[in-house]
């Protein structure tokens, strides 16, 4: 393979005057450009382009940091973020952390290292400030998903409290009143957001809100919490959960405990995943848009990384995508 040594021996110039005048920066006498022209072609010269992008601080490649691939959610986002991407060129290099600080401070410093231009970062667990810290001094993160407090970048989030005002007002709409909530992890911006959407929901219509279990977005804390509701002298006759991990978890605890969804317990959750659909009886849930998060998210990082102006905030619309989770509340007795 010939080098831009080779070129220069054979047009009898320099080699910065080959790399200057195929670079567009030089302006030569024809006679002189056409020589050069010409060696380029005899010998099939092609220059190398990765070098050329690592002398300019450009890797054209961006990195995509999620707590778990395997997590349908995050699976639709990656595969979404990944095409956007190649569409402008660019390459994903996927990170799966599992929630460790280390891991996520790890890939962080790719972008000091020059490994990649930019970021996308997720993240599902709160932040006791050592990331908002080493997130500071990094120009080029766009934060997907959830927050991190104190860290001044651009942001994609879902609008997670209308999700959850929408869910709990289908439930409310249809007859219940005595509904709890089971939520992701205390501290995490979307379990908040969820949290305020229900409350505000109750509010509404005169309901104080009825039971709060806060834990993961698990399916073990939605079982472990469903059957604390279940000791209550008066049990809930609907809930809202967090996440659809969580419903999965309720949904266990309840016919553990021999209750029929939705006909003694009416059921929403959170996310839309594959599975939901599939469920017996199908799940009732807020549609979050994986894909789209993905797909915009890149679009900031892309905005960023030209110096272009960028939204600080860009909130996604949520839907509710109603099944055979709920039925209308009917007092016994």
């Amino acid at each position: 393979m010939s080098n831009i040594q080779d070129v220069a021996r054979e047009a009898g110039v320099s080699t910065t005057t080959v790399s200057r005048h195929l670079n567009g920066k030089l302006d030569l006498p024809p006679e002189t450009a056409a020589r050069i022209d010409a060696a380029v072609s005899r010998l099939q010269y092609r220059p190398n382009l990765l070098a050329k992008r690592l002398s300019l601080g450009m890797t054209e490649t961006i990195g995509l940091v999620t707590p778990e691939i395997g997590n349908p959610f995050f699976a639709e986002l990656a595969a979404a973020a990944e095409d956007e991407a190649a569409s402008s060129g660019y390459a994903v290099l996927m990170s799966s952390t599992r929630g460790d600080v280390d891991r996520e401070i790890a890939c962080l410093r790719r972008l000091d290292d020059h490994h990649v231009d930019g970021l996308l970062m997720l993240t599902n667990r709160v932040d006791d400030g050592t990331l908002a810290r080493h997130l500071l001094r990094q120009p080029n993160v766009v934060l997907l998903d959830e927050d991190i407090p104190d860290v001044d970048v651009p942001r994609v989030f879902v609008e997670n409290e209308d999700g959850a005002y929408r869910a709990t007002r289908h439930l409310i709409e249809a007859g219940h009143r005595h509904i709890a909530h089971v939520g992701g992890p205390a501290g995490l911006f979307s379990t908040r957001e969820r949290l305020d959407g229900y409350r505000r929901a109750m509010a509404e219509v005169g309901l104080a809100p009825t039971e709060e279990r806060l834990g993961a977005y698990s399916r073990e804390h939605g079982a472990t919490a469903m059957r604390e509701l279940l000791q209550l002298d008066a049990v809930p006759t609907a809930v809202f959960a967090g996440s659809d991990f969580i419903a999965i978890g309720i949904l266990q605890a309840a016919r553990e405990a021999g209750l029929r969804v939705p006909a003694d317990l009416s059921l929403v959750g959170f996310d839309d995943m594959p599975f939901s659909e599939l469920l017996n009886p199908g799940l009732t849930t807020i549609r979050q848009p994986a894909a789209e998060l993905g797909r915009v998210g890149v679009r900031r990082l892309l905005s960023l990384l030209a110096r272009q102006p960028t939204d600080a905030v860009t909130r996604l619309p949520v839907e509710l995508i109603e099944r055979q989770s709920v039925a209308r509340y009917v007092p016994r007795g």
